[in-house]
C-alpha cells in the first residue's frame, strides 16, 4: 500500500503558500472514469467529518484533526484499486489531487456542515462547503447533503429548502446528488442526537425520496441497520451504505454491511472512520475487506 511520506506532505505546504493554483489545476486536469464501473458497485471513503467538527475516532477525541494522518489512512485507501474513490471537503480533496491520488477515482462533494456539532441550531444546516458551480467547475462526480429530521426543530425545515435547492442546482448541470436523510432527537441538554429507530427512518427514506422535482438523479445514503424491508422496498432509487464509528465491534459492522449490500438496489458503501481509523488501526486491511466485500471479489 502507498503512503504519503513527510517530504511530500512537507512540499504540500509550501504548495499551498507558493502555487495556489496548483491545487485547482490538479484537480481539474485529472483522468476522470465512470461513475460507477462494470460490476455497478461503489466503495467510496468518506472524510467529510472535520468539516463539521467531528474529530474523534475510537479511543482518541482529536484523531482526524491530524492533517498528515487522515491524508496518510487516504493515501493508503486509494492506493487500493478497488476503491472508488472519495467523499470530501474542498480541502481534502485538493490536497489529494495535489498528491495524485484521485486519477481515475470518483469523488463526491460534500455540501452542507454548518451544522455544526454541539451546536444547539445544528440542525439548521446551511451549504457551507461544496455549492453545485464548484463541484462542476472542479470536475466532481456528485454532491452529497445531510438531511436530519428531528420533530421540534424550525431548523430541519430550513435545511430541507437548502436541501432541495442544492438539487435542483445539481440536476441542472447533470450531476447526481446523494441524500443521507437521518431521523434524529434531542438529549436533556437539547443538542441533536442519532435516533436509531428503524420505524423513524422507514419514514425518512420516503420523505428524502419525494423531495425535489425531478429524481433521476438523485441516490441515498443510507445506514445498514435500517430494516431491509425498508431499504429493499421503499424506493427504487439507488442505495449507498454508510459507515460510522463501530469502535470494537467492526465485525459485527461489516456482517450488516454484508447483509444489506445484498439488496438490489443496494449499490455500494460509503465509509470513513471504520475503514480510516479502526480499532485495531491497521488500515489497509479494513480496506481490503471492504473493497473485497463491495465487489465481490473473493480471498
Amino acid at each position: 500500500m502507498t503512503s504519503l511520506s513527510k517530504s511530500q506532505y512537507q512540499n504540500l505546504l509550501e504548495a499551498r503558500v507558493a502555487h495556489p493554483d496548483s491545487f485547482t489545476k490538479a484537480l481539474t486536469s485529472r483522468k476522470r472514469r465512470k461513475l460507477v464501473g462494470k460490476d455497478g458497485k461503489l466503495l467510496i471513503v468518506a472524510a467529510d467529518h472535520t468539516a463539521r467538527g467531528i474529530l474523534a475516532a475510537g479511543t482518541d477525541e482529536f484523531a482526524i484533526a491530524d492533517r498528515y494522518s487522515l491524508l496518510n489512512r487516504l493515501v493508503q485507501s486509494l492506493s487500493n484499486p478497488l476503491v472508488d474513490g472519495v467523499l470530501a471537503s474542498a480541502d481534502i480533496i485538493e490536497e489529494l489531487a495535489w498528491l495524485g491520488t484521485l486519477e481515475s477515482k470518483v469523488i463526491f462533494g460534500t455540501m452542507n456542515r454548518g451544522g455544526y456539532l454541539g451546536s444547539k441550531w445544528g440542525l439548521d444546516d446551511p451549504m457551507t462547503a461544496y455549492d453545485a458551480d464548484h463541484i462542476a467547475s472542479m470536475g466532481l462526480d456528485a454532491g452529497k447533503v445531510l438531511l436530519r429530521i428531528e420533530n421540534t426543530d424550525a431548523g430541519v425545515g430550513k435545511t430541507i429548502e437548502y436541501v432541495v435547492d442544492a438539487m435542483r442546482l445539481l440536476i441542472e448541470r447533470n450531476i447526481v446528488c446523494v441524500i443521507e436523510p437521518l431521523p434524529y432527537t434531542k438529549d436533556v441538554n437539547g443538542l441533536p442526537m442519532l435516533d436509531r429507530s428503524t420505524d423513524r427512518l422507514d419514514k425518512i427514506i420516503s420523505i428524502a425520496a419525494g423531495l425535489g422535482s425531478y429524481s433521476g438523479l438523485t441516490w441515498l445514503k443510507l445506514p445498514a441497520w435500517t430494516s431491509h424491508k425498508s431499504l429493499g422496498c421503499s424506493t427504487t432509487m439507488p442505495i449507498l451504505l454508510l459507515g460510522g464509528d463501530p469502535g470494537e465491534n467492526l465485525d459485527a459492522t461489516f456482517n450488516e454491511w454484508a447483509s444489506a449490500l445484498k439488496i438490489p438496489n443496494v449499490i455500494g458503501l460509503v465509509a470513513g472512520r471504520p475503514l480510516l481509523f479502526p480499532y485495531d488501526n491497521d488500515v489497509e486491511k479494513a480496506i481490503d475487506r471492504a473493497a473485497k466485500l463491495v465487489h465481490g471479489v473473493s480471498n
